[in-house]
């Protein structure tokens, strides 16, 4: 299409309403219409419809005192769209790699389903195949640092659906097989905001998890680091492994709106 057959189909209101929202930063957080009429070059009476709009549609307020506008939270709706749009994964994997980098140990993303995790994003440690995983496994969500998070947040509902629908197999001395220890331990990380399994899977395996929140304040999703006894300190995990892991969940979140 020419350029001159573009122009013809450009819609000048929306092209000029879009502009005034990004008139609005940090340091002019507020502005009168003759300072928004000026940066647009136009007449004050050019802009004072589409303020009108904008403030009709919840994106602009402004003060009755003052006369100037300042935007609403409402304008965040429209990166959120955007944002949620993209897909989880495509959006963890830069900070899943960097995590892993920054602590020098496995780190992967996961949702739950039913009784068990599926893992959806991976940033493992080369060389380190017993705690790498592929996406799509499937693991026991009551054995793992990850799925007890998960579960740990599901409504009460839904976590006795699928706690008592399910039995707490064993897969080693330390999984948590007795039903009422096992809620007081998800009641424990609920509060606490994360989760820690230690050699519950597989002997000599610790993880530490951290929860994704959507901007209702949901948990969608978690995100964790998993180490070895062999190759990393007793006190990797919680010294180490926990702050970095709950800082990236805090990001993660941020882009979900939360």
């Amino acid at each position: 299409m020419a350029k001159d057959e573009k122009e013809r189909y450009n819609a000048n209101s929306l092209v000029r309403g879009l502009e005034i929202l990004k008139l609005f930063n940090e340091e002019r957080s507020t502005m009168s219409l003759a300072e928004i009429a000026k940066e647009l070059d136009v007449s004050r009476t050019v802009p004072y419809r589409l303020l009108y709009t904008l403030q009709t549609l919840g994106y602009l307020h402004q003060d009755e005192h003052t006369k100037r506008y300042n935007l609403t939270p409402k304008v965040l709706e429209l990166g959120f769209a955007y944002l949620k749009s993209l897909k989880l994964p495509e959006i963890s994997q830069p900070y899943l790699e960097e995590l892993r980098d920054s602590t020098g140990a496995s780190c992967h993303l996961s949702i739950l389903d039913d009784d068990e995790v599926v893992y959806i994003g991976s940033a493992p440690v080369r060389g380190v195949s017993a705690i790498n995983v592929n996406i799509g496994l499937r693991l026991p969500a009551h054995a793992t640092a990850n799925g007890k998070l998960l579960l740990a947040n599901q409504p009460v509902e839904k976590l006795n659906r699928t706690v008592y629908g399910s039995n707490l197999k064993p897969y080693t001395d330390k999984t948590q097989t007795d039903l009422a220890g096992f809620y007081d331990e998800l009641e424990t990380i609920r509060k606490q905001g994360y989760a820690v399994s230690v050699g519950e899977f597989h002997q000599g395996i610790q993880s530490v998890a951290a929860p994704i929140l959507d901007r209702s304040g949901h948990v969608i999703a978690a995100i964790n680091v998993v180490a070895t006894d062999v190759t990393f300190h007793s006190e990797f995990i919680e010294k180490i492994a926990l702050p970095k892991v709950i800082d990236t969940a805090k990001v993660l979140s941020g882009f979900m709106g939360y």
